[in-house]
């Protein structure tokens, strides 16, 4: 078990010692930032939030893209959760201070399998429209 700490969140990182995968869990800071945005070639996630709420992305580089969508994950809802299927970007935000978010990982992580863009190269909005 490994605890990182930044200006972000706090991390502890593979929490059971798996043989050949992995769980982390976060606890996000603030609104303000967005985790993430990369996909995997190698390794399938799931997200599941313990505590507050998270806006989460999922896209693709396929045109039209089938995944291009925000979902929402949170503690109102404790029988949901996010698959993170290979190939399919995916990044997250927290939409209150001290969300923790718990994931699953098949395989560990490897700096290798971690393919990243910038936040809105899909065009998505991660500002709550007013409406």
């Amino acid at each position: 078990m490994k605890f990182h700490e930044d200006d972000r969140a706090q991390r502890i990182i593979d929490i059971f010692n798996l043989n050949d995968k992995q769980i982390n869990i976060s606890v996000v800071n603030s609104t303000d930032h967005i985790s993430g945005l990369h996909m995997h070639k190698y390794r399938t996630e799931f997200f599941y939030c313990i505590k507050g709420s998270f806006k989460v992305f999922l896209g693709t580089d396929k045109v039209p893209d089938p995944f291009a969508r925000f979902d929402y994950i949170s503690d109102k809802n404790p029988c949901k959760f996010i698959h993170v299927p290979l190939y399919v970007y995916h990044g997250y935000k927290a939409l209150e201070p001290n969300s923790i978010i718990m994931y699953y990982m098949n395989k560990k992580y490897d700096i290798n399998d971690e393919f990243k863009v910038k936040p809105r190269h899909f065009n998505e909005i991660w500002e709550t429209e007013s409406k």
